[in-house]
C-alpha cells in the first residue's frame, strides 16, 4: 500500500475506510484479538475496505502512566499487530505519536467547533474523574478530540469499537458534522463497525476481558499451562441443570467454546448440561488446547519478529511515512478551510 502522492489517494476515496486503535496499556490478550485485531484481519483483506491501525500511545498520557515504559509497551503492541497478521503492504499501521504534529493540531482545531460543557457532560469522563480525581487534567476532557482527530483524519467513516465507546464516536459524528458546516470540509460521520465478536467475556464470570483486571483475560503469549490454569479458575456450577445458563461463568464457557470449536460443539455442551451434565475439567482442558492451538502461530511469528527489530523499526517508519501522505493532505485542507497560513 504503497502511494505516490495525496492525489493518487484520492483514486481510491470510493473504498470505506476503517480506523482501529489500542491504548498500550500491556500486551494484547484474546479480547483485543477476537474483539479487534480478527475482524480487522478479515477487512484488511476486503478489497472494498481501506484499514488503517493505529497504537494510540498519546492517548495513554491522559491518564496516570509510566513515562519509562511507554515507548517500549508501544513497540510491543506494534509488534502483537505484526504477530497477528497485520500486514503494513496492506494496511497503514502506525503509532500514534509518530503523527503527533498533526493529530494534536487537527485536535486542538477540533476544539474550536466544541464546548466545554459537551465535554464534561461525558459519562465516560464522569467516570474517568472518580477513578482519577488527583488527575483531572485538558487531556483527560479533550481525550474526545483526540479520539476523533485518529478517525477524521483520515477521513474513515467506520470504527470497529465496544458500545463503550459509542458517546466518543457521538463527538466525532458532532465535530464532522461542525466543521462540515462552517468551514465546507467533507468529513464523514463516523460509526460503530461491530465485529463477530466485538464483546469478549471476562474469565471471571463478570465484565468483559481486561487487560487490568488481574485474572480476566488469557494473554496472546500464554503457554498452554498458563491458558489450562487461567481456565481452571473460571466459575462454574456443579454441570447439570434444566436450563442452560445465558449469563455468568458458564455462559462465558460456552461462548469461549463456540469461538474456538465452534457451534457443533457449544450445542454438544449444552446437550449435556440438561442431560447427563457437563465434565468441566474435560471441558476446559480441550478448550485450553483449541485456543493456544489458535494462538502458537501467532506467538511463533512473534519471537521471528523479536528477532529482527531492524525490520519492526523499518516497518514503523514506512508505516508512520505512508500515513502522514494522507495526514498531511487533511490537516492542510483544514486550514485552508479555517482561514489559516
Amino acid at each position: 500500500m504503497v502511494f505516490e502522492s495525496y492525489c493518487e489517494l484520492q483514486e481510491i476515496i470510493m473504498k470505506k475506510r476503517v480506523l482501529s486503535g489500542m491504548r498500550p496499556t500491556g500486551r494484547l490478550h484474546l479480547g483485543n484479538y477476537l474483539g479487534a485485531a480478527k475482524g480487522m484481519l478479515e477487512l484488511q483483506n476486503n478489497p472494498e475496505y481501506e484499514t488503517y491501525f493505529t497504537v494510540v500511545d498519546i492517548h495513554a498520557t491522559t491518564t496516570p502512566y509510566d513515562a519509562k515504559t511507554l515507548r517500549q509497551s508501544a513497540r510491543d503492541v506494534y509488534i502483537d499487530y505484526l504477530s497477528v497478521g497485520l500486514d503494513p503492504e496492506k494496511s497503514g499501521i502506525t503509532i500514534q505519536s509518530d503523527l503527533a504534529d498533526l493529530i494534536t493540531q487537527l485536535s486542538f482545531y477540533f476544539s474550536s467547533v466544541e464546548s466545554v460543557a459537551r465535554m464534561q457532560d461525558l459519562p465516560t469522563f464522569k467516570e474517568k474523574v472518580r477513578q482519577h480525581p488527583h488527575n483531572v487534567t485538558m487531556a483527560l476532557l479533550n481525550y474526545p478530540l483526540l479520539m476523533a482527530a485518529d478517525i477524521l483524519i483520515y477521513k474513515a467513516s467506520l470504527v470497529p469499537v465496544g458500545i463503550d465507546q459509542e458517546p466518543h464516536l457521538e463527538v466525532a459524528r458532532e465535530v464532522a458534522r461542525r466543521m462540515n458546516d462552517r468551514f465546507g470540509m467533507d468529513f464523514p460521520e463516523p460509526k460503530r463497525f461491530s465485529t463477530k465478536a466485538e464483546y469478549v467475556p471476562s474469565l471471571l464470570g463478570e465484565g468483559k476481558m481486561s487487560k487490568t483486571v488481574e485474572g480476566s483475560a488469557i494473554d496472546l503469549n500464554d503457554d498452554l499451562d498458563t491458558i489450562l490454569k487461567k481456565l481452571s479458575k473460571a466459575p462454574t456450577d456443579s454441570g447439570q441443570g434444566e436450563v442452560v445458563p445465558t449469563t455468568g461463568g458458564v455462559a462465558n464457557l460456552f461462548q469461549f467454546v463456540e469461538l474456538f470449536q465452534g457451534s457443533p460443539k457449544r450445542a454438544e455442551y449444552e446437550s449435556q448440561y440438561t442431560g447427563n451434565g457437563v465434565r468441566y475439567g474435560d471441558l476446559k482442558k480441550e478448550l485450553a488446547q483449541a485456543i493456544f492451538e489458535e494462538l502458537r502461530p501467532i506467538q511463533e511469528k512473534r519471537k521471528e519478529l523479536e528477532l529482527d527489530p531492524e525490520f519492526v523499526d523499518r516497518m514503523i517508519l514506512e508505516g508512520a511515512e505512508k500515513s502522514r501522505i494522507i495526514a498531511e493532505g487533511t490537516v492542510r485542507e483544514v486550514r485552508e478551510k479555517m482561514g489559516l497560513r
